[in-house]
């Protein structure tokens, strides 16, 4: 499954974005990918995310395999839009 997301927060996805994402993320068994300009990292690392530089604006891809993937893209969501770090596509 994957999904795109549009980044809205205007330091991009620097370390409390990039923080409360992961932090979302690590409780599930599915394995995740956040993609940006072809480069890809592992959703549940920080660091690798942080490495990405994501700018304000850019459109982040997210996929993901696993059993709970519904449940993923769901709090995904929830936290992009609650926390205005960016919308979906």
């Amino acid at each position: 499954m994957k999904k795109m997301y549009k980044i809205t927060t205007p330091e991009g996805i620097h370390a409390r974005p990039a923080a409360l994402l992961v932090t979302a993320v690590t409780p599930f068994e599915s394995d995740i990918t956040l993609t940006f300009q072809e480069k890809a990292v592992n959703l549940k690392s920080i660091m690798g995310v942080m490495s990405l530089g994501v700018k304000p604006g850019s459109v982040v891809e997210i996929s993901a395999d696993g059993s709970d993937v519904e449940k993923l893209f769901q709090t995904i969501t929830d936290i992009m839009v609650s926390k205005e770090i960016g919308e979906e596509l």
